[in-house]
């Protein structure tokens, strides 16, 4: 089994942005959008001069690419099992004032599909990449965003209703344990969960030991907090968050599509009825991470980001 570490770097390449900007794409949009930008900027800045190559841009290396595009040992990298895409330079992280001066949220997607008994070790993955890459040692916001939940509905009311019978209470108060040994550790300051409603919040809040101090709902279909989560979150002190990002952010057919041997495809996985070699097997998105670090003072985002990892079983 192989393990696909996506990254996107720093998307705010352009500049900061204020935190207020109106219509801000989708999570899966701006995931999708912003790996396969990495990707060309990667092979491009790693390509081989044209004096290493046969003179029309390709190398001699066995993979067969689509024109221009170079190989994919290129621009990635394997340690052990695991496989960068693309290749991380660990030396250009950090950000560029003292950690203290910044706000870090993390949200964690775990995905459909992905193996239930390895949630605690996704987390840790998780936090341990976006440390790295933030060059910070703590966490001030953490929300946990598990598959299969929603509002929605003809009304607020109705929304709240359904979203009490989505999701596994079993299984998501199962994976609370690896988020409260942050928060004890003092890795993360503030834990959250997201689209969560009255009734699947308070049944949760009666079987954790570290309850959340956040809620972030998704309403673009039911439009307005239903009433009944905003009376419970005023009772228990917990803070109402709106956000506009997708639940199922990286389907498979998604990430085949990126990492494929199309036109927009990154060329790493093989395509056999074009006869175009790569990387084979069954592949299975575990999980996206999105981090952000927001100046305080200023409020601006200076680096904002995504991973995503996948298996390959070969």
């Amino acid at each position: 089994m192989t393990r696909l570490i996506l990254s996107t770097g720093n998307i705010m390449t352009s500049g900061p942005s204020i935190i207020r900007r109106p219509g801000a794409d989708r999570s899966n949009l701006e995931l999708t959008s912003s790996l396969r930008s990495n990707f060309i900027a990667a092979q491009q800045d790693l390509s081989p001069p044209l004096s290493a190559t046969n003179g029309n841009g390709s190398t001699s290396d066995s993979e067969t690419e689509s024109p221009g595009r170079p190989p994919a040992s290129v621009w990635t990298r394997r340690d052990g099992s695991d496989y960068y895409i693309p290749t991380i330079d660990w030396s250009m992280s950090g950000l560029s004032e003292e950690p203290s001066q910044y706000d870090v949220t993390v949200k964690l997607f775990y995905l459909p599909g992905a193996d239930i008994k390895h949630r605690a070790q996704y987390a840790k993955d998780a936090i341990k990449l976006v440390l790295k890459e933030l060059g910070v040692q703590t966490i001030d916001l953490l929300i946990v965003s598990y598959p299969g939940m929603s509002f929605e509905g003809d009304c607020e009311w109705e929304a709240d209703k359904k979203n009490s019978s989505q999701g596994n209470d079993e299984e998501e108060v199962a994976s609370w344990p690896v988020f409260e040994e942050f928060y004890q550790q003092g890795v993360v300051k503030k834990l959250g969960l997201a689209e969560y409603g009255s009734e699947k919040l308070s049944r949760f809040m009666s079987r954790v030991k570290v309850r959340p101090k956040v809620d972030q709902v998704n309403v673009k279909d039911c439009c307005n907090v239903p009433p009944p989560l905003l009376k419970l979150a005023k009772l228990e002190g917990i803070e109402l968050l709106v956000h506009n990002d997708c639940t199922d952010v990286l389907p498979s057919g998604t990430l085949r599509e990126l990492l494929g041997q199309g036109a927009k495809g990154a060329g790493v996985l093989s395509e056999s009825k074009r006869g175009l070699d790569g990387m084979k097997g069954d592949l299975t998105p575990n999980w996206v991470v999105k981090y952000t670090a927001v100046v305080r003072d200023r409020g601006v985002i200076e680096n904002k980001g995504y991973f995503a990892v996948a298996e390959l079983r070969e």
